[in-house]
């Protein structure tokens, strides 16, 4: 399940990285800008951006997390079943090998 969702979950989060620091850098160019309500909006947005860029770090932290966890599981189980892991690892390497010898 972690395995098929990464590619898509590490896109997400280079999107919402690249979108923060694009709206930063909108903040910055219109900063010297005044109108009515201008530097409310703007407050705003910065507050929400720092908001989101917190948001952010914590699911990184959180998927960082459960990486971890994941790996030390598997760690686990690699070294409680020597035996069983090895002829996983076998089972695994015969299916990818008839299948890469089909093609």
């Amino acid at each position: 399940m972690f395995e098929s969702t990464a590619p898509q979950r590490d896109k997400l989060l280079h999107d919402l990285q690249l979108v923060i620091a694009d709206a930063e850098e909108l903040l910055r160019m219109t900063a010297d800008q005044v109108g009515n309500g201008t530097a409310e909006v703007r407050s705003r947005i910065r507050e929400r951006l720092q908001a989101a860029r917190a948001e952010l770090a914590s699911l990184q932290d959180e998927a960082a997390a459960r990486l971890k966890a994941v790996g030390h599981a598997t760690d686990e189980f690699v070294h409680e079943n020597p035996w069983k892991s090895i002829g996983i690892a076998a089972a695994i390497g015969l299916v990818v090998g008839l299948l890469v010898a089909r093609r």
